[in-house]
């Protein structure tokens, strides 16, 4: 069977493979994190700067929207290629090369000189840092059990957001002491750092570690009968593109991600804009007041990726515990989006945004270990195909957010953001099915969890 199949209870007593089991996958978690906190300084950077850049440009928010979307157009297009090359190649060698690649083309903002230049450096960094979480998905699928993908998921999203909510306070300090080109310049220098720590550090496969012992790797692997280590999914067999792309439960995945990124782009692309000219909020200001949905949205990165495990881990039903943290975080964030966009108080309005992202990052967990579940060792391209229709979703969000805010209106991109909610919850609760594959359309075994302790 192409996807992961083994049953939450052989996870469960592996232990007893050693008393002391190393921890050298939570280093690797740690280093993966790190590179999601990079890769959305370099994209959400670009959202303090604008009001700076369209001056100096001449460019109108319908032209900045353009700007902003060609990241994501670029992103998208890359998805499904970059996925794959990690299923073929391996994480270690393409996020190396992926990181140095964007590093490049984010220093690139910097040296823009009109729309034409700005634009093309938008896309090269949509375009380099497309593979980043698809391969960085297939390296984690290979260093963590199944029971413990919530929870690690909502932890490098939390990095994500984490960077968002720091790169307001980063950005705005460069813009005041140096001007706009510099922000670009050192939040790309970063990656470099980055890569050779990556490289120096990571293997494909635990079992390659000298870092992991074999209580670790039991804990990772699970246990056969005899109770031998089970080996990695590693064979280098042919991608099956047809079954893929031909699976039902591959687009209901990926439209249910679609509506989660058209909800949260907004928060790397218009919410500084929004802030600073309708809200009126000061660049210091906006490092204070502006980071507080964002750190709700890592609290809710972490509650809701340990909500679904927990729930897997006790009751064995995948489809239960990754539906009911999913859908009611795409509910209650389109309810509290609308208060946010009709109430004039500037705190209010930051508070219910704050609430609004805290339920809809509740998605994240459950959205990215449904794709390592049902992907199997194809999880790379399976994560890409979610991801590029989900930055399609995100490049909406640019335009449509920019389009309306050029005529003024300011609140009818929040009744929008409001409706693609409550679709994405629907779409959780009546087509995603987090036990069925996309490779072979079997279903992922998922026996009751009774005796994990």
């Amino acid at each position: 069977m192409g996807a992961d199949s083994t049953p939450v209870a052989e996870y469960a007593g592996v232990a007893s493979a050693a008393a002391q089991p190393t921890k050298t996958r939570w280093v690797v978690l740690f280093l993966i994190s790190l590179m999601y906190l990079i890769c959305y300084m370099d994209r959400s950077n670009i959202s303090v700067a604008q009001p700076e850049i369209a001056k100096q440009f001449g460019l109108s928010k319908s032209a900045m929207g353009l700007v902003l979307a060609a990241f994501t157009w670029a992103y998208a297009l890359g998805q499904v290629p970059a996925g794959w090359f990690g299923d073929r190649f391996g994480p270690k060698r393409v996020l190396t090369v992926i990181m140095t690649l964007w590093s490049a083309t984010a220093m690139m903002t910097g040296a823009a000189l009109g729309f034409g230049s700005l634009f093309g450096a938008r896309f090269l960094l949509g375009l380099s840092e497309a593979g980043a979480f698809p391969v960085a998905s297939r390296g984690m699928q290979l260093w963590f059990p199944r029971v413990e993908r919530g929870r690690i998921q909502g932890t490098t999203h939390f990095f994500s957001r984490f960077a968002v909510a720091i790169t307001p306070f980063i950005a705005g300090s460069i813009l005041l002491a140096f001007g706009w080109r510099a922000i670009f310049y050192v939040f790309g220098s970063l990656g470099i750092v980055w890569a050779v720590a990556f490289n120096l550090f990571y293997r494909n496969l635990p079992e390659d570690h000298k870092g992991v012992n074999r209580a670790e790797l039991a804990r990772i692997r699970g246990l056969n009968p005899d109770g031998s280590i089970k080996p990695p999914a590693i064979a280098q067999l042919g991608t099956p593109w047809k079954r893929i792309l031909l699976s039902p439960n591959m687009w209901f995945i990926s439209l249910g991600y679609f509506c989660f990124f058209f909800g949260t782009n907004f928060y790397l692309t218009w919410y500084p804009t929004y802030l600073r000219e309708h809200l009126h909020m000061s660049i210091r200001s906006l490092g204070i007041w502006g980071s507080v949905p964002l750190f709700a949205g890592m609290a809710g990165d972490v509650v809701g990726g340990s909500l679904s495990d927990l729930i897997f881990k006790t009751t064995g039903k995948a489809k239960l515990a990754r539906r009911v943290v999913a859908a009611p975080g795409f509910i209650l964030a389109g309810a509290f989006v609308i208060p946010a966009a009709l109430i004039p108080n500037t705190l209010s309005s930051i508070l219910c945004l704050a609430a609004s992202f805290f339920f809809l990052e509740w998605v994240i967990g459950p959205a990215w270990a449904v794709p390592m579940d049902v992907g199997g060792q194809f999880s790379g391209t399976v994560t890409g195909v979610m991801n590029m229709v989900g930055a399609l979703g995100g490049a909406s969000t640019a335009v449509v957010y920019g389009t309306l805010f050029n005529r003024g209106l300011w609140v009818a991109p929040f009744l929008v953001s409001a409706g693609v909610m409550l679709l994405g919850a629907l779409i959780w609760i009546f087509l995603i099915n987090p036990e069925m594959s996309v490779v072979d359309g079997g279903i992922v075994k998922s026996e009751s969890a009774s005796h994990v302790s």
